[in-house]
């Protein structure tokens, strides 16, 4: 049905139209122990086609909003709900979230992260277990048993929200930063290095 190596699936056939739709299964990147974890909906086309997630426009807005605030891609880890394109980049089902989420279990217990990030509805819903308003819950903190344990969850707007509607940038900004906060406040790196 599913083989998980590490953090890695390997192959998986339990979702027949994302099987017959992908070209890959992408799996999350990023440290194996980072202390910020960003979880999206699912791989569109150009993360199907490079195998890795937040690759397009959507990655950029990521990226960007990272790096203002003092973090880099490297830094963070960056999976998805689904690890297989939907087609025509469509949700994904009930179903297909169920069939994929003991692999983001897996990866969230091994990760260990010290805070979770939703980016969007999708994931927002999934891992709350509940409707959640994004635009109106966007830098808020919420709780949930994730990978074995009770964790924090940070609610952010999906990045291409910022791309087709302005005012949700700073929303999206207010929200890495809170993240890029949590991460910094745990004992983490410091940004001051070593002196």
């Amino acid at each position: 049905m599913g083989t998980m190596e590490g953090l890695e699936v390997t192959e998986c056939t339990r979702c027949p139209a994302l099987v017959d739709c992908r070209s890959r299964i992408v799996n999350g990147a990023g440290p194996e122990d980072a202390d910020v974890l960003f979880v999206g909906e699912g791989p569109g086309a150009r993360e199907d086609e490079r195998g890795e997630p937040f690759v397009g426009r959507s990655g950029s807005v990521l990226d960007e909003g990272l790096r203002d605030h003092g973090l880099s891609r490297a830094d963070v880890r960056i999976t998805n709900c689904v690890r297989c394109r939907p087609p025509e980049n469509r949700d994904p089902t009930k179903e297909e979230l169920d069939n994929c989420r003991e692999y983001l279990e897996r990866e969230i217990a091994l990760v260990d992260p010290d805070v979770v990030v939703t980016l969007g509805k999708v994931p927002s819903e999934h891992l709350l277990g509940r409707d959640v308003a994004v635009t109106r819950e966007a830098g808020t903190m919420a709780n949930a048993e994730l990978g074995g344990e009770v964790r924090d969850v940070l609610v952010c707007v999906h990045p291409a929200a910022t791309l087709y509607d302005r005012s949700q940038e700073s929303t999206f900004r207010n929200a890495i930063d809170k993240a890029a906060t949590l991460a910094g406040s745990s004992g983490g790196q410091s940004s001051l290095g070593e002196f």
